[in-house]
């Protein structure tokens, strides 16, 4: 799969800002071998996420998704932050700054009309009418980003 540069560079970034200068010996092939081996899994990640949207606040299937996610990584995982918000917390091993990383779990009250395979048909309730949902505006993308981030960063 065609090597995905923007992940790369933010990985790179976190693991360099999270590691005082003297001690980073972060080698980018070994970032770029890592983003490469979790690149397919973004994508069905992302496309699960996309057929499965939810409005703000009733996003338990995307939040449960993530938490496990990062439970399976070893990660400490905080749920029920806002309401569906999940915080995962990767504890490196040196003292040093904090990096965060976040993303958006909502999808938006609009039909999609894409024909893709993976495309939303859910409706739900909104402002007393039935609307449909769905991710029209590229959080699903995020949140496998960050997902494939947080095995990345967990795997270092």
């Amino acid at each position: 799969m065609a090597r995905l540069g923007w992940m790369t560079a933010l990985v790179a970034g976190v693991a360099l800002a999270a590691a005082p200068q003297a001690q980073a010996q972060i080698a980018l092939s070994d970032i770029n071998a890592r983003v490469d081996q979790v690149a397919p899994q973004l994508v069905t990640w992302r496309r699960e996420i996309h057929q499965h949207p939810a409005l703000g606040n009733h996003e338990t299937r995307t939040a449960a998704l993530v938490a496990a996610h990062l439970r399976r990584l070893g990660i400490e995982v905080r749920t029920g932050v806002a309401v569906t918000g999940v915080i995962g917390i990767l504890r490196g091993g040196r003292p040093g700054p904090v990096v965060a990383l976040r993303s958006e779990l909502d999808a938006l009250p609009v039909h999609e009309a894409t024909g893709l395979p993976f495309a939303s048909t859910v409706q739900t309730q909104y402002n007393g009418q039935t609307t449909y949902v769905a991710h029209a505006c590229g959080h699903d993308m995020h949140i496998a980003m960050l997902m494939g981030a947080a095995q990345v960063l967990a795997g270092m």
